[in-house]
This record gives structure tokens, C-alpha cells and sequence, in this order.
């Protein structure tokens, strides 16, 4: 038989169960017991929809990100949390985001570091090391969940982040060597990998993604070190690499003392056939051959064709998973009753995926005949997506073809700028704003789900939504902000939004994805040309503009961060998809100048985040990204003040390549990291204006004036104060009015006192 198996499942539920658990626990509204039974409850019914794989993954369910869950299993806890009062679950929260369930400030902590997990829309909580650094096993929660599987009957494979990789995704706290901590580390794998060998466990899946990242040779000879001391323990281990091609580490995973390697082969095709050629005989393949990160449905006939002659070579050697893990896709497609027919053909959510596989697997085993017609369905919504008139649109691939450089050059340079702007504006030093959105309350989101269900007629939803755009402003001018945003009230999502209103676009109704912790996003399916029929957002910057005299900013998400945050078409570059979108937001941004708004955000949150994952390869995917922002932004006068925001993400490497962008002001993360963007200007005077978020928002804790001052006289050391701006650390919509209103207090009292001194 053809051995399938999966190598994650997504953990949210498929109506969100998990989020609105962890949020009514946090609340002080659900018992900790009842929290673990939520959990317990998604874990079954998750297991139930890959019963028929051979093996069903163990621990890849966390109650809020995956590498923290590996932190806690191996006993590492920053300092600041380890003695806090209260039982394990209130630590991990309060790692997580500052604090747990009931917390007061007294118990509230330093939440850690968060960023992207490799180039995936996915946060993750960043080990922290340090000198000294101690590990040690706390295995309950891993062998909680396999007694579970296995009470449910479940053909269990453990999953746990590997060691190396777990060391390269944390960072040190005091410059020391992350890699002088595996041999201290190594003996904790090895005993959990012990433990899991008594509980009869055959197969542990050892993730190690960092295998298709650059890496220098100390990094190289720490996966011999790590792997060739944990070949002693008595389990079969399979090597898991996701996320790209191995290239110069090819030869090096295959030759790892390892029982299996599993190769992303939508991300790698062309190292199959160097894979199956270089692994020894006695170790089993897993090719990843349906796409874990994206919602388009697998071309299965193609896919068999390069496939059956692999299974012909390797027999039972031969295992089939998907690319990744499924946590970057939704869950089930049958939910989807209202989308177009059409559409929806084209699409596989995860529970799809996995039937997917199965017929590769029965179509390998039994042979074409006996799935014939599931493949000849598939072939026909293939060829139903390539060949539908809805995807492609003339005059957009005209415009395109059309682009010449001037369209992304500003009239003047940036000091010349600067001059227009400050006579215009009239801003004093340490300019005071936010990101864009203000609290998403129950009453906005009621109204907006009245208005798409008809309960509200279209002159009833914008009566609310001017009334909660009122409230900001008066709020906003009550705290003393001196740059205004208008709140957001009428948006879902900073890409949805967009979307709904761009030709080329299909939205989910429960196509819902984890983003972090509770967050959850419902990425926006980009099935064709792109196309601005109307103004977007025009009308309610006006509104909120007309209710002040200060200075009102108009928001826009910019085209990269559209892009990096929908599920995009795979059937031409992403650089082409980019150029349309980024002329779809040049046009909104002119309509925005010529309405009278002098500052318009254009937010690339998720630039990096497109980033490949080796650095070799950045310089062509910065070189379009960062003229498709160009082209959505520069069209204005000098008069009219151009802003970015980008968040939680290393910015240190492409600093130059974000002074490339020429934005007169970016709005950038730095709370989490203390300020560690600042190292970056040690060897780089960065030109242009810049505010370093101050605190952070994910976090409901409040932030300290005098904390604020340091962080921001820090950030003078680095840059002149007259190019400093004071801003949060992202947007505020995840928040609610109680902790915003003294948050921005403290962040405006401490601008007043900057300015003072």
C-alpha cells in the first residue's frame, strides 16, 4: 500500500472554535478546563477527517503557535515568566502576549518577540537565548495529545520541531552563540525521543525547514553533530523540509542518519528526481505533491505523469504528504454554498487536499482506472480555470505591457519634499498618529454582517459607520493626535476590503486562517486580471476629513501586501499580478490627492514576507516588489505626504532596499524587538522620515510614558529627532476603547515631554 500521511492540520476549527475559546478565556468568560475541552474537541474531529491517511500528525494542534508549544516542551521559558504566579497554561499566555486569563498589571510581562515563520503569513514566538541557557523536558502536553489519538484509534506520528531549527528560529538576548547551546540541548530531544519510543511510538516526524534556507558551515555541521547523536534513539525519524529546494543541502539531508526525508516537491520539483537518486536505499521518501500554502485544486493527471514513474523506482519507499502543513489554508470547501459554481470548482481547501492525495495514492496503487472519473472531474475543472474567459482581461495586460519607469519616480526628491509638506502641514516635532484602525467593536462588526444579510439598508450601514468614524475623530482629538486616521470601521480586513471591491477577486465565507494566536484572516482568492472599477475608499476619508481641522490621513493596503496576503492565481508570475494590483492603488491614491487628502498611508506590512527564503534570490523579487510600491505611490505632488507601515518582520537586512521605496514616512515595528531595528542605522543613515512603534499592540498591556520616552531617545541616538514620528506599533483594530484611549494617552504625553526636552 501507498503510505500517506499529513504533516499538519489547521487548529482553529472550522467556525473559528478555538479563536472565540481563547478569547473568552483570556476574558475571565471560560474556565481553563473548558478551554483544554474546546481544544480535546477540535483534535478529535480534526483526526476524524485524516482517518484514512496512514498516519495522522500528533502535536501539531497548539493553543496558540507551534514553536512556543516547543519552547514549553523543552523547558525553555524567558526569565521574566518562568517564576510568575499562577499555573503553567497563565505562563505560556503570558509569554504569548503579556499576559493571562484575569491577569493584573502586576502579573502582566514582556510578551515575546514575535515574526514571520519563514515566508508565510503564519507569527511565530521567537525563542530567546542567552548564556547559560538551561533546557529541560516537560513532555505532558505531547503525550496528552497521543493518548488522545490513540483512544480515538488514530495511526499517530508525533511532530516536533527539529533542533537545529529550533535553534535558528530564536534569537540571542546577549550576543552570545545560539549554536554552543545543542549540546546541552541535544540530550532533551534525545530523552523526549526516548519517552515517546516506551509509548510505542514508530515514526516521529522531526521538522527542520531551515534545510532550504543559506546556511554557513558551523550551521551545516550542526545537523551532522545533532542527527548523528539522536540516530541512538530507538524511533524512526523523518527529516521534514518545507518551503523551498535544498539545493547546497540536498546531499546533506539525504546523508543525515535519518529513517525518511520529506521534500516539498511543489517548491522543489525539479530535486526529485536528485533526491531519489541520492537517498539511500534503505530510507523512505516523502514527497510533498499537493500545495499546503495555496487553494488552487492539484492538476492530479499531470501530477501522476511525473509521479508514476518515481513510484515505479521506489515501491513501499515511496510516501505521499502534502508540500507543508495544512495550517496555511482553510479548512473545508463544502461550507462555501454561496460562492459561484464556477469558482468554486476550481478550489481545494485542506479536507479537499487530502482527498486529493488519496486518489494519487489509490491511482498509484490500483492504477488511472479506478479513480477515473474523480480524474476526469479534476481534468475538467483545469481546464475550465485555464481557459475561462473571467481570468484574463486585455486591457489590463495592455496597461501593463505599457509601465515606463516614470510612473514610479516622485517629482522631486525627498528634502525638497519635505519643505512643501512642512509649510503645508505645519506638524510639530515628534508628530503624533496611529496605523489606521481603531477598535473593530461588536456593534461594527453586527452592522456589517446586518448589511450583507440585507437587515440593513445601504443608507442605514453608512449612517453607523459615519457615527463610529465621528467617535474616532472626537477621540482622537481629544487625545491630541496630530495626524488623524479615519478608523476603518468599514472594513473587514485591509485586504478583503480591497478585494471586494477589485475585479479578479472570489471571497470565502469561512475560508478562515490562524495569522497568530486568536487572529485569523480569510485571505481573498486572486483568480484573474486586476481591475479598479470605482474609488475604494475616497468617500470616507472626506467624511472623517470634513469633521477636523487636522491633518486626516488616507489608508490604503499597498499592492505587495495585497498580494502576500491573498491566495494568488499560479498560473503566471507574481510580479505581473503585483503591477496590476499596484496600478489599481495608483489610481486610488490620485483619486485620494485630487479629494484634498495631503498624507495617504499606502501600508506594505507583508513586503518581507515575499521575501525568498534565500538571500541569493532577494535582489530580483525587491527589485519588482519595490517598484510596484513605487508605481502605486508616486504619482503625487510634492505637497502630498506619502506614508508605509510594516510590521513584525527583520528589517535590518533590507533596510536599503526599504529607503528604496522613497516614502516620505514609514511606520515600522520595533516595540517587541526593543528597539532592535535601530542597529541597522549603525552603518546606514536611513534619508527619509520614520516612526518607530513605540508599544506594542498585540499585547493588551498599557504602555509606561517614561518607557515610550526611552525607547524614542534611543531612536534619536540613531536618527534626528526632526525626522522621528510616534506612532504604535501596528493598528489598533484587534484592541478594544478601554486599552486604546490610555495607551495613546501615554504615547502622546510622551511626545509632549520629547518635545519639551
Amino acid at each position: 500500500m501507498i503510505t500517506t500521511h499529513n504533516l499538519g492540520f489547521p487548529r482553529i476549527g472550522a467556525k473559528r472554535e478555538l479563536k472565540f475559546a481563547q478569547e473568552a478565556f483570556w476574558k475571565g468568560e471560560l474556565s481553563a478546563e473548558d478551554l483544554n475541552l474546546t481544544a480535546a474537541d477540535l483534535r478529535h474531529r480534526n483526526w476524524h477527517l485524516q482517518s484514512p491517511l496512514t498516519f495522522a500528525p500528533v502535536g501539531d494542534f497548539s493553543l496558540y503557535d507551534q514553536v512556543l508549544d516547543m519552547s514549553f516542551t523543552l523547558g525553555h521559558l524567558p526569565a521574566r515568566a518562568r517564576d510568575t504566579q499562577g499555573t503553567e497554561l497563565d505562563r505560556y499566555f503570558r509569554v504569548a502576549r503579556g499576559r493571562s486569563a484575569n491577569d493584573t498589571a502586576c502579573c502582566a510581562i514582556h510578551a515575546g518577540e514575535m515574526t514571520k515563520w519563514f515566508d508565510t503569513n503564519y507569527h511565530y514566538i521567537v525563542p530567546e537565548f542567552e548564556r547559560g541557557s538551561r533546557f529541560q523536558l516537560n513532555p505532558e502536553r505531547l503525550l496528552t495529545q497521543l493518548a488522545e489519538a490513540r483512544a480515538q484509534g488514530v495511526n499517530s506520528k508525533p511532530v516536533i520541531i527539529g533542533p537545529v531549527t529550533y535553534l535558528w528560529l530564536g534569537k540571542s538576548k546577549d550576543d552570545s552563540d545560539r549554536l554552543a547551546l545543542l549540546e546541552d540541548l541535544l540530550p532533551v530531544y534525545a530523552e523526549l525521543l526516548n519517552l515517546l519510543a516506551e509509548q510505542g511510538v514508530e515514526w516521529v516526524q522531526i521538522d527542520e525547514p531551515a534545510l532550504v534556507t543559506e546556511l554557513d558551515s558551523p550551521w551545516r555541521h550542526a545537523y551532522n553533530l545533532a542527527y548523528h547523536q539522536l540516530k541512538a534513539c530507538p524511533v524512526k525519524l523523518l527529516l521534514t523540509t518545507y518551503f523551498g529546494e535544498l539545493r547546497e543541502n540536498l546531499q546533506l539531508a539525504c546523508e543525515l542518519p535519518v529513517a525518511g526525508l520529506h521534500l516539498d516537491a511543489i517548491s522543489a520539483p525539479g530535486e526529485v528526481g536528485r533526491v531519489t537518486d541520492w537517498l539511500p536505499a534503505h530510507k523512505i521518501l516523502s514527497l510533498g505533491v499537493i500545495n499546503g500554502r495555496n487553494v488552487w485544486k492539484t492538476d492530479l493527471p499531470a501530477t501522476l505523469d511525473w509521479l508514476e514513474p518515481v513510484h515505479q523506482r521506489l515501491g513501499d519507499r515511496l510516501w505521499l504528504a502534502p508540500s507543508c502543513s495544512l495550517l496555511h489554508v482553510p479548512v473545508d470547501l463544502t461550507s462555501e454554498t454561496e460562492m459561484d459554481a464556477e469558482l468554486r470548482s476550481w478550489l481545494a481547501f485542506a479536507v479537499q487536499k487530502l482527498d486529493e492525495l488519496q486518489t494519487l495514492a489509490d491511482a498509484l496503487q490500483l492504477g488511472r482506472a479506478a479513480v477515473a472519473d474523480v480524474l476526469a472531474q479534476n481534468a475538467h475543472a483545469i481546464a475550465s480555470r485555464r481557459q475561462s474567459p473571467r481570468v484574463h482581461n486585455p486591457a489590463v495586460t495592455h496597461a501593463v505591457a505599457a509601465i515606463s519607469p516614470d510612473l514610479g519616480t516622485r517629482r522631486s526628491a525627498y528634502t525638497q519634499r519635505l519643505q512643501a509638506q512642512k509649510s503645508h502641514l505645519n506638524l510639530p516635532a515628534y508628530p503624533t498618529t496611529t496605523i489606521g484602525s481603531f477598535p473593530q467593536t461588536r456593534e461594527i462588526r453586527q452592522a456589517r454582517l446586518q448589511y450583507r444579510k440585507g437587515g440593513l439598508s445601504e443608507t442605514q450601514y453608512t449612517t453607523r459607520i459615519r457615527e463610529e468614524i465621528a467617535r474616532c475623530v472626537r477621540e482622537q482629538e481629544a487625545l491630541g493626535l496630530d495626524v488623524l486616521v479615519h478608523g476603518e470601521a468599514e472594513r473587514n480586513d485591509m485586504v478583503e476590503y480591497f478585494g471586494e471591491q477589485l475585479d479578479g477577486y472570489v471571497f470565502s465565507r469561512f475560508g478562515w486562517v490562524q495569522s497568530y494566536g486568536s487572529r485569523c484572516v480569510k485571505p481573498p482568492i486572486l483568480f484573474g486580471d486586476i481591475r479598479r472599477p470605482k474609488a475604494m475608499t475616497v468617500a470616507w476619508t472626506e467624511y472623517a476629513q470634513s469633521l477636523t481641522d487636522k491633518p486626516m490621513k488616507g489608508m490604503l493596503t499597498g499592492p505587495v501586501t495585497i498580494l502576500n496576503w491573498s491566495f494568488v492565481r499560479d498560473d503566471q508570475p507574481r510580479k505581473d499580478t503585483c503591477l496590476q494590483l499596484a496600478l489599481a492603488i495608483r489610481d486610488e491614491v490620485l483619486d485620494l490627492e485630487r479629494a484634498g487628502v495631503r498624507i495617504i498611508q499606502i501600508d506594505e506590512a507583508a513586503l518581507r514576507e515575499g521575501l525568498p527564503l534565500r538571500q541569493s534570490d532577494w535582489q530580483s523579487y525587491l527589485n519588482w516588489a519595490i517598484e510596484a510600491f513605487r508605481i502605486s505611490a508616486n504619482g503625487v505632488s510634492d505637497e502630498t505626504q506619502i506614508h508605509t507601515h510594516m510590521c513584525y518582520s527583520e528589517f535590518n537586512d533590507i533596510i536599503e532596499a526599504i529607503a528604496r521605496m522613497d516614502a516620505d514616512v514609514i511606520t515600522i515595528e520595533t516595540s517587541r524587538s526593543d528597539m532592535e531595528l535601530l542597529d541597522a542605522f549603525k552603518g546606514f543613515q536611513y534619508p527619509n522620515d520614520i516612526g518607530p512603534g513605540v508599544y506594542d499592540i498585540h499585547s493588551p498591556n498599557i504602555p509606561d510614558k517614561r518607557h515610550i520616552v526611552s525607547l524614542m531617545e534611543k531612536a534619536a541616538q540613531r536618527i534626528p529627532a526632526e525626522r522621528l514620528w510616534v506612532n504604535p506599533d501596528c493598528g489598533l483594530k484587534t484592541r478594544n476603547w478601554e486599552e486604546v484611549i490610555p495607551a495613546l494617552r501615554e504615547m502622546v504625553d510622551a511626545a509632549r515631554s520629547l518635545r519639551a526636552n
